[in-house]
Formats: C-alpha cells, sequence, structure tokens
C-alpha cells in the first residue's frame, strides 16, 4: 500500500475536525478555570470536564509525551478540585519520580559533560574557533541567566503560592546564608561518591569538567577509550532519561493534584504568571540580545531566520533540540557556513549553549526561593547564577531535561525542591518555547562563528 494510500483516511474535513480536538478542549478548560476563579462552581466544572475529555480523546488517538503530560494536569486540577482529600494521597507520586530525577541526574551529567569537553578533538587544531564559539556561548547563555533572574525579581509570581502541608518545602538554614569561601570551598567535591550519594549534583558536575579537561589533554589512543565509553554512557542515561520522563505525566497531575486539593484553584495562578513572564523575557531576550549580535556581525537577518525557520519549528513540535540538530547543519550549510565549522559550532552548542534553557533554569530556580518564602540577597543572586553557569553545561538536548538540572541547582544552593515539582505542570509548554530558542540560538552561534572567521558566505538573492 502507498503512503498516499495510508493518509488517505486521516485527510479531509475529519481530519481538520479531530485536530481541533485539543485546541477547543484547551479553549473549553480554561474557559472553565476562569469560571471557577470567578466562583461560578457548576458552569466552571462543566467546562473543564469538557475540556478535559477533548484533550483525553487526542491523547488517545495521536498519543505523545506531551498531550499526556496535558492531559495529566487538567486531570489533576479537577482531581484536586473534586476530590481533595484524594489529590492530597496521590502526592506520593511525584515524590516518587523525585527520587527517580536524582537517580539518573549524576551518572547524566558525568556523561554529558566528559563527552562535551573531550569528545570535541578539533578544539585543539581550530583552537581559534573553539575560544571564540566558546566565547559566544557563555555570553549568550549568561545574558539568558542574568535575564531570567532580572524577569522574576521584577515580575515576582513566585511570591504568595500556598503548597499543601504535607508538600511544605524544608527550608532550615536556608536563611543562613555562605560567604564566598564557603561556597568556592562547597564548590569541590573531597570524594566524589559521597558527593553523589548526598545529591551534591554541583560537586558531580565540577569534577566532570576537570575530568573532561585533564582527558582531553590525553593523546588520542589514550583518551579514546574513555571518551566513547562516555559516549555510551551518555547514549543509556539519554534512553533512561526517557523512561523516567515517561512518568512525568502522571507525576505532573500528582503534583498539581495536590496543590489544588490543598489550596483550591488559585494555586495555577502563579504559574500562569510564570509562563507570562517567561515569554516576556523571550521577546526581551531576542530584541536585545540576538537581534543586535546578528546586526554585528552584519547578518542578513531575513535570510537567517528563513534558513533557521524549519529547524525551529522542528525543535518546537519535539521539544527537542537533539531533532533538530542534523537539519540545523544542513540548514546553516546552506545559508553560507563552511562545513567545517557548521559540524563543529552546531553540535557543540548542545551542550554549551542553551539560551532559551538558560533563561527558564534562572527563573526557576529562584521561583523555587519565591515559592518557598526564601529572600535571595544580591550576592546569593550571584552564587545562583555562578551555580547556573556550570549546571547549565549539563542540559542534555533531549526532551524535558532541563527539570533535571532545576534539582541539581536547588540541592547545591539549599533552595526549596518541593514547588520545582509544580513547574512539571508547565514545563511541557515551556519546553517547546524555550527548546525553539535553543535551536535559534545554535545556529546564530555557528553564523557569527563563520562571520567571524570570515568563513560565512550567503548566496546572492
Amino acid at each position: 500500500m502507498s503512503d498516499t494510500a495510508k493518509t488517505t483516511p486521516d485527510s479531509g474535513d475529519g481530519n481538520l475536525l479531530l485536530r481541533a480536538f485539543p485546541w477547543v478542549g484547551a479553549l473549553l478548560w480554561a474557559a472553565g478555570l476562569i469560571a471557577g476563579l470567578a466562583h461560578w462552581d457548576e458552569p466552571g466544572r462543566a467546562l473543564r470536564l469538557a475540556g478535559v475529555v477533548l484533550v483525553g480523546l487526542d491523547a488517545a488517538r495521536r498519543p505523545s509525551l506531551t498531550k499526556w503530560t496535558l492531559w495529566g494536569i487538567l486531570a489533576g486540577v479537577e482531581l484536586g478540585a473534586w476530590a481533595p482529600d484524594m489529590a492530597l494521597k496521590s502526592r506520593f507520586l511525584a515524590e516518587l519520580f523525585l527520587r527517580l530525577v536524582r537517580m539518573v541526574v549524576a551518572p547524566l551529567l558525568f556523561a554529558t559533560i566528559v563527552n562535551g569537553i573531550a569528545g570535541h578533538s578539533a578544539m585543539r587544531a581550530v583552537g581559534r574557533v573553539a575560544v571564540k564559539a566558546i566565547l559566544f556561548f557563555e555570553v549568550a547563555t549568561t545574558a539568558g541567566l542574568i535575564l531570567g533572574v532580572i524577569a522574576m525579581d521584577l515580575g515576582g509570581p513566585g511570591w504568595g503560592v500556598q503548597l499543601p502541608a504535607s508538600a511544605a518545602p524544608t527550608v532550615a538554614g536556608v536563611e543562613q546564608a555562605q560567604n564566598w569561601q564557603q561556597f568556592l570551598i562547597r564548590l569541590f567535591p573531597e570524594n566524589i561518591a559521597a558527593a553523589v550519594a548526598q545529591n551534591q549534583f554541583l560537586q558531580v558536575a565540577v569534577f566532570s569538567i576537570l575530568f573532561g579537561l585533564a582527558l582531553g589533554a590525553l593523546a588520542d589512543t589514550k583518551k579514546r577509550p574513555l571518551v566513547e565509553l562516555c559516549q555510551s554512557l551518555a547514549e543509556v542515561m539519554y534512553r533512561l532519561t526517557r523512561m523516567v520522563m515517561m512518568l512525568a505525566p502522571v507525576a505532573a497531575g500528582a503534583a498539581i493534584a495536590a496543590a489544588v486539593g490543598g489550596t483550591g484553584l488559585s494555586a495555577l495562578l502563579p504559574l500562569v504568571r510564570l509562563f507570562a513572564t517567561f515569554l516576556v523575557a523571550m521577546v526581551v531576550m531576542i530584541g536585545l540580545v540576538l537581534i543586535p549580535i546578528l546586526m554585528a556581525f552584519r547578518i542578513p537577518l531575513r535570510r537567517f531566520v528563513s534558513a533557521m525557520a524549519e529547524p525551529i519549528a522542528v525543535g518546537f513540535a519535539t521539544a527537542s533540540s537533539e531533532a533538530a540538530m542534523p537539519m540545523t547543519m544542513e540548514k546553516m550549510e546552506e545559508f553560507g557556513a563552511s562545513r567545517w565549522i557548521t559540524s563543529f559550532v552546531v553540535p557543540l552548542g548542545y551542550s554549551f549553549n542553551l539560551i532559551g534553557s538558560s533563561i527558564y533554569l534562572a527563573m526557576a530556580a529562584i521561583f523555587a526561593a519565591q515559592a518557598g518564602g526564601v529572600h535571595l540577597s544580591l550576592s546569593r543572586q550571584i552564587f545562583l547564577l555562578a551555580v547556573l553557569v556550570l549546571a547549565s553545561k549539563g542540559v542534555a538536548g533531549v526532551p524535558r531535561a532541563v527539570p533535571l538540572v532545576l534539582f541539581a541547582t536547588a540541592s547545591a544552593i539549599n533552595i526549596p525542591v518541593a514547588p520545582i515539582v509544580l513547574l512539571l505542570g508547565i514545563d511541557p509548554l515551556l519546553d517547546m518555547f524555550r527548546t525553539a530558542l535553543n535551536v535559534a540560538g545554535n545556529g546564530m552561534a555557528c553564523a557569527v562563528v563563520a562571520s567571524w572567521e570570515k568563513e560565512l558566505h550567503v548566496p546572492a538573492e
């Protein structure tokens, strides 16, 4: 049977109607949420229930983790609103998910960071290009982190979050801020096994960076076995991460259900504010940082946007930078960047140049502190940025890997973990937007470095 024949039954007006299910369902549910917040309880419940059914039908017809997570969120809200006692008891599912996440973090950080540093042998042969690429990566991601902190300080969407009593974060000792000497000492592990056992993932990241630098300095014949081992370990951890993330719909639903069951529908308002704040921060990042950089390096903006449109769309739809990488390399070569720069800078960027993820990492960490009632001084926010600069290097190019780094960051600077679980409720939607910005940033890094090296030759119109 031909491909055309296979797809014929899924075309036409019926297919358009089916595709409208999730959008209509989301709109009905949003209308029901507004009605519930306005104390129109019965109409609100009816609208939300209709929305849950439509979204569930679409998830069953065309299953994906994002769709099931969305359905879990909506169903969790209804469970919390209709059966608060049961919702509070279901919180153990979110705690189970947290334990599995912590199990994955340390080997994932080690494998991705070591492979990202030592696995790029071209860095010695093209040291000048490597320095320029890493300089761009650090400037862009650090700008994203700073912007995320500023956006949270101005918007403050985490203040006033009411967590259920059973989920109240333990913040004992948080107010006793460390001085910079103590913080610097704690960056370095005296026992890597103890760091893993105690969930000191920042120490794991520092050890991985030093290990990667030392491994990269060895002769190729000596380092190849370990590099290949780390590559295999990274692939295994990617697969295990996907397996763990299959529980995300259940965990997100349980976390939202417990929050709504303990405090009512008002628990969702901070998440809506956080989402709006993130979108504003993205727009500011594009307008005040990324576009001026493109203009400074005389990269034609319209041609660049046209070249990157498809990779960005793939990244947005799949919520995976990794899925868009082959197309990004192809499109940037067509755009005019030389092949060797494209093949070096783009893969390197998937470990070091996650602009959208950097913005969200900073925002989510501050959100957790605000939700836990922790006031971060300027010095502690600077410490937070320093932590995130390192921790962001462990973000893998697979869907929903950012929450892993969020948990690691929270334990490193002693901010509450419980509010981060609530973020799973909107993480799938945010993941699509931040991945799109990550993909755009990686294409931009390739264009900037190629232009810097005078190896960007944009074809004439």
